[in-house]
């Protein structure tokens, strides 16, 4: 098992597995490997030689011969194969089964034309399945997880030295303030901020306080309240006033999850008997967070929160895969989000 990190360096070495595994609910983590891998792997005008699949609705064998297929055109192929479900510990209810048997044959001898990239949007995978010991030993396995508030400074400084720009040490507390670990928001804010200053410039406290979104955090909270309300009319309201300003789909269901996260971390905690100051220190998030959770968690039961999850985690990949218009497809899932509520 690696981290985001250590693959991402392996991949810049050009140090290409034949079978990966991205797996996490860091989705920032997931896309931007998947790019890198392909940008590694084939041309940038390629798209003949990129396969994608949903294993919820093609089984396993099928994305294995399609990788011992040689290529038509070039000399590499990547396949690209979501929603292993077969990892997990309980696996989703299929129509036809997964020849796991074909996989584990293809790990032992793979062809060196071919690589296939298995991406799963969950938390965690069964590591005691055979399949999962194999394809940790054969081939390379990302975990995804979400940044820590503690680490998120590292991440602020690591974008700006990708993009050729400082942060000023009093710029860091405030980008600390007002951004939340969604990496979508933070490679938006920055990106701003870096075409502001231009490379080899600094980031300063007042254009951080010039430029920065100050509606991004208080907006999710509101997009937070009108869903456990059930006011859809308000929920879609707001986002159409953000629309208007031209804020990312993407960056509110990002902004979403991690409120919904920390309800759900906060919730569990709670049925633990954890007190709120033991809950900011197990979190690593601001004392306010907590207050704010611990208030949001008696409108939901438990599996209503992992099925708000599922549903932002499902949207999100729709939008990112270009299955929908990204604005239709945010006002669906607020319409989903508050109609999972009760059921």
């Amino acid at each position: 098992m690696a981290s985001y990190m250590d693959v991402l360096q392996q991949i810049k070495k050009q140090q290409i597995s034949p079978v990966y595994l991205l797996y996490g609910t860091e989705n920032y983590f997931i896309h931007h490997l998947k790019k890198q891998i392909k940008k590694a792997l084939l041309p940038v005008e390629d798209v003949e030689n990129v396969s994608t699949y949903d294993l919820r609705e093609v089984p396993i064998q099928d994305v294995v011969r399609d990788a011992e297929t040689y290529p038509f055109f070039g000399d590499k192929k990547l396949i690209i194969a979501e929603n292993p479900v077969f990892l997990q510990t309980k696996p989703d209810k299929l129509p036809f089964s997964h020849d796991l048997a074909k996989l584990q044959t293809y790990l032992d001898n793979p062809v060196d034309y071919s690589v296939i990239m298995m991406i799963g949007y969950f938390e965690k995978i069964d590591e005691r399945k055979k399949i999962s010991k194999q394809l940790k030993k054969k081939g390379t396995i990302a975990e995804c997880k979400p940044v820590k508030p503690s680490d998120l400074r590292q991440w602020l400084k690591h974008l700006a030295d990708s993009m050729q720009v400082t942060i000023a040490q009093d710029a860091f507390v405030i980008l600390e303030e007002k951004l939340s670990t969604d990496l979508y928001m933070v490679q938006n804010e920055l990106d701003k901020l870096s075409l502001y200053v231009g490379k080899g410039g600094t980031i300063t406290k007042d254009v951080v306080n010039s430029l920065v979104s100050h509606t991004m955090d208080g907006t999710a909270l509101k997009l937070v309240d009108a869903v456990i309300e059930r006011d859809l009319h308000e929920a879609i309201l707001i986002y159409r006033d953000l629309a208007k300003m031209k804020e990312d789909p993407l960056a509110l269901i990002g902004l979403l999850a991690f409120q919904f996260r920390n309800i759900l971390h906060v919730k569990r905690l709670k049925q633990k008997g954890y007190s709120p100051v033991q809950m900011q220190k197990q979190l690593g998030v601001h004392p306010y967070v907590v207050k704010i959770a611990g208030n949001r968690e008696k409108s939901f039961r438990l599996h209503e929160l992992k099925n708000i999850l599922n549903i932002l985690t499902e949207k999100d990949s729709v939008i990112k895969q270009g299955k929908m218009d990204k604005h239709l497809a945010f006002e669906m899932l607020l319409y989903d989000l508050i109609y999972s509520i009760g059921k």
